[in-house]
């Protein structure tokens, strides 16, 4: 975990490269100098192998040579055999055998030697770089530790647990290892992120229009589309076992300056859409069995007409009628009574008039807000 030592105030405007926030860098500090007395230490290893390595070369020199010498005075001695007994004469040869003998072998050793001498070498220098390696890393990890605006826009702070309750990061409090503790928004450049109900999601295309409602201002109305629909269920248990909701991005085509961060946006998604129509209640529409022709009620005189009516588009609430109906005609919200009864029991409403397109949405409220 990280300590947040400074933090800038939620809210500012930043430029790219402005210092966001501060990490405690004592523990990256102390690394940094135990990465600088490694690499310290690492440096001197290299120059101490260098002199081990030239005495050592010097000792195979002095031993080669003595063993040479030892085969040239067994070679002298052995001319001697003549004057010498027969033991004697058997002893210098064996003599010889044996110096010959020895300068095969240190000749051979030599270069084995030399191989050794060299990895050991080689070994101090990788471990040298290595060490580099560490006191960069732990270098460039005391500069993460200041935190800098990767682009011009306003400075979010996250929220964060504290005891029971939620409020803003600030400076002073433990962020774990990935935890996001602000952001940079581009004020000019918004998204919502939103959730969908799964039921709804599959009528829902990357690119279809969208319009946005702003709580904090009730008449503030900015068009938008989609730009993203998550694979996935979004977790977390907030609500019913059964409800699952699904992100979605929405990207708001046109800016307010009233608009901020964080805001709560409902947003309302076209998935179909149909010109010339008028637009009635779902419950006016009636069909005498599933899948059947769909009909309304409408008023003539004292009397209701049975009448087809062609539904091109509908949801739960409404319905988009292409054909079968008129402007200012009075349909029936339930079915007529018998010709006996009394008709001013059943409910009614009045058609206005054609709407030039009839759009039908599916909502979905976004969660956190505007981003």
């Amino acid at each position: 975990m990280q300590v947040i030592q400074s933090m800038i105030q939620p809210g500012s405007r930043v430029r790219k490269g402005d210092v966001v926030a501060e990490f405690d860098t004592q523990f990256q500090l102390l690394r940094l100098d135990d990465f600088k007395a490694t690499v310290e230490q690492a440096e001197r290893t290299p120059r101490s192998l260098d002199a081990q390595i030239d005495v050592a070369r010097k000792s195979f020199r002095q031993t080669l040579e003595q063993a040479r010498a030892a085969v040239e005075k067994a070679k002298l001695d052995i001319k001697t055999t003549p004057v010498r007994s027969v033991i004697d004469a058997e002893i210098l040869r064996l003599s010889l055998e044996e110096a010959e003998a020895n300068l095969r072998m240190v000749e051979a050793a030599i270069p084995q030697e030399e191989i050794s001498l060299r990895s050991q070498r080689r070994q101090a220098e990788l471990d040298l770089q290595q060490a580099k390696l560490e006191l960069e890393r732990a270098q460039r990890n005391v500069e993460r530790m200041i935190i800098r605006a990767p682009m011009d826009g306003m400075f979010v702070a996250e929220t964060i647990r504290r005891g029971n309750e939620f409020g803003q990061i600030q400076a002073g409090d433990q962020v774990f290892p990935g935890q996001m503790f602000g952001r940079i928004v581009d004020p000019g450049s918004m998204l919502v992120s939103a959730t969908v109900n799964q039921a709804d999601v599959e009528s829902i295309r990357i690119g279809a229009k969208a319009m946005l409602r702003f709580d904090a201002f009730p008449g503030l109305e900015l068009p938008g589309h989609v730009i993203g629909i998550g694979a996935m269920t979004q977790p977390g248990r907030a609500r019913a076992e059964y409800v699952r909701e699904i992100p979605v991005l929405v990207r708001i085509d046109r800016m307010d300056p009233r608009v901020i961060p964080d805001l709560s946006v409902s947003v309302d998604v076209e998935v179909a859409r149909a010109d010339d129509v008028l637009l009635v209640p779902r419950e006016a529409v009636f069909r005498e069995a599933a899948g059947s022709e769909p009909f309304v009620y409408v008023k003539q005189g004292e009397r209701f007409e049975k009448r087809p009516v062609e539904v091109r588009l509908a949801n739960f609430v409404q319905a988009a009628v292409a054909s079968g109906l008129k402007k200012g005609e009075l349909v029936a919200l339930e079915r007529p009574p018998q010709p006996e009864s009394s008709m001013e029991a059943v409910p009614t409403v009045i058609l206005w008039g054609a709407m030039p397109a009839a759009v039908l949405p599916r909502r979905g409220r976004s969660n956190p807000g505007v981003q």
